[in-house]
């Protein structure tokens, strides 16, 4: 069967809302019905706006240290602050950007977000996504009896490119990635390190439909992907790798 994509509008929330509920009644509008082996992928601002996730910056009181990010970054101390709070680590960056890792996630700003919220606010990624990926997946198999994968998903530019494409921060019920080690390609060499970005690859997929801007669209249900479901939890060691044997944060720490 083709691999097939199904949008899920919904409508603006301001406040603080159940997750669960506003799927469910999203989808029953679209008139979909979840079913076995479907992936439901879920936009990371949409869960953060229903944990409550929004932050009013002028609240913010800078520290001493984003005080100097402030000023070597050339951005505003009270987001160099907030930028602080929900960083593991910070590598660098450039006027108005620094680069962070977050929950393991590589991206500008740790995350945040003025976009799709009000004036004067951020929104921050979501509060535990593998917990919250993992509730999802087990409400939907109670209501629908299906079993279905769940992916929360944000954009996310990529190095030396132009645009967004969809990067997942955290999954449930699917295997997120396939291990091509030891299978030969076209020529009969054997692949050697190639791994599948299954679950990456399926958020880039949904956000192509969900959009960047005004498309109210926080949800895709993707169909017939051939995604291999699971009952094991996710954890972030299945997505992500250290920084160590990462080739990009490693390459550009070498000077040539």
């Amino acid at each position: 069967m083709p691999l097939t994509v199904l949008p899920i509008k919904s409508t603006l929330k301001k406040e603080q809302f159940d997750l669960f509920e506003s799927l469910v009644i999203d989808l029953d509008n679209a008139s979909i019905v979840p079913v076995n082996g479907d992936v439901i992928v879920i936009s990371s601002k949409y869960v953060a706006n229903s944990q409550g996730r929004i932050l009013e910056y002028d609240k913010v009181v800078p520290s001493f240290d984003a005080e100097k990010i402030s000023k070597r970054f050339h951005m505003k101390s009270k987001i160099a602050e907030i930028i602080l709070r929900e960083s593991d680590t910070i590598f660098g960056g450039i006027p108005g950007f620094v680069i962070t890792s977050s929950d393991n996630i590589m991206a500008p700003n740790a995350g945040i977000d003025k976009s799709n919220t009000q004036s004067g606010t951020v929104v921050l990624y979501p509060n535990e996504p593998y917990l919250i990926a993992e509730h999802l997946r087990r409400k939907f198999l109670l209501k629908y009896n299906a079993h279905v994968g769940i992916i929360i998903t944000d954009s996310r530019l990529m190095p030396g490119r132009v645009g967004t494409v969809g990067v997942a921060i955290s999954c449930s019920g699917i295997e997120p990635t396939s291990d091509l080690r030891g299978e030969k390609d076209l020529y009969g060499n054997s692949l050697k390190v190639t791994f599948q970005a299954i679950a990456d690859d399926l958020a880039s997929i949904a956000n192509l439909k969900m959009g960047e801007g005004s498309d109210a669209t926080p949800c895709v249900l993707i169909r017939d992907s051939d995604a291999r479901l699971t009952d094991r939890k996710i954890r972030e060691s299945d997505m992500a790798i250290s920084y160590e044997q990462c080739v990009y944060v490693r390459g550009l720490g070498t000077r040539i």
